[in-house]
């Protein structure tokens, strides 16, 4: 991928972090700024839309260092294991301890006569959204697709996520955990699109020098030709 759609993805994934961040901070942290709705005071909802904005700048950074990371382990992966099959296989079985880890661990550190069941939504919330974006992902490109993009989408977000969970704070978590999502959703269904631009942009210069090659060749001929 060249340079240009790199910077595309950057800024892209920028702005979406920061437009999410600013949208799903007032539905989770609804009870705090409901009364300035109600009021209608137009400075304050957007002074803390800027806010919340800015907090998801720093999520989509986050969540485009975890993608990279995760695309060289990814490398890693393939060239220890030789083999994408069972590559995937190992990929699966961290998906699967992560989660029972994120409800577990959740459970057995915060839950206070509580039951099981909250922890273990958002769990299946967090494999839902990773299920659906693994299936894109798969018709985007083959069936091979599909477990790391699982991976991705699942134990890569949870593991961008820690810094709000040790928190517990039920609002940071929704604030933070739908921007991650968004973000490493976008970054996994458009990088496939943007290698293919950076190709056919790649094929536009050589075909394009390969003509004013051409040309120049003709053009000396031509004035080899008037000389004689």
């Amino acid at each position: 991928m060249n340079s240009r759609n790199i910077v595309r993805l950057f800024m892209t994934t920028l702005i979406i972090g920061g437009v999410t961040a600013g949208l799903a901070g007032f539905v989770a942290r609804w009870d705090q700024f409901a009364p300035m709705f109600s009021s209608f005071d137009l400075g304050e909802i957007l002074s803390t839309f800027v806010w919340m904005f800015g907090v998801g700048l720093i999520f989509s950074v986050i969540s485009q260092a975890g993608y990279f990371a995760y695309l060289t382990v990814h490398r890693f992966g393939l060239g220890i294991f030789r083999s994408a099959s069972l590559w995937n296989a190992v990929q699966l079985v961290l998906v699967i301890f992560v989660l029972f880890d994120l409800v577990y661990l959740r459970f057995i550190t915060f839950a206070e006569g509580e039951g099981l069941g909250s922890y273990l939504g958002l769990a299946i919330l967090l494999l839902i959204v990773g299920l659906i974006v693994a299936y894109f992902k798969m018709k985007q490109t083959n069936k091979q697709a599909f477990i790391p993009a699982l991976f991705f989408m699942t134990v890569v977000t949870i593991l961008e996520w820690v810094p709000v969970l040790r928190v517990n704070d039920e609002s940071w978590i929704y604030f933070m955990l739908l921007p991650l999502l968004v973000c490493n959703a976008y970054q996994l269904l458009i990088l496939n699109k943007l290698i293919e631009r950076s190709q056919r942009e790649l094929e536009s210069k050589r075909a394009s020098k390969q003509k004013s090659g051409k040309q120049a060749i003709r053009k000396g001929n031509k004035q080899k030709v008037k000389t004689k």
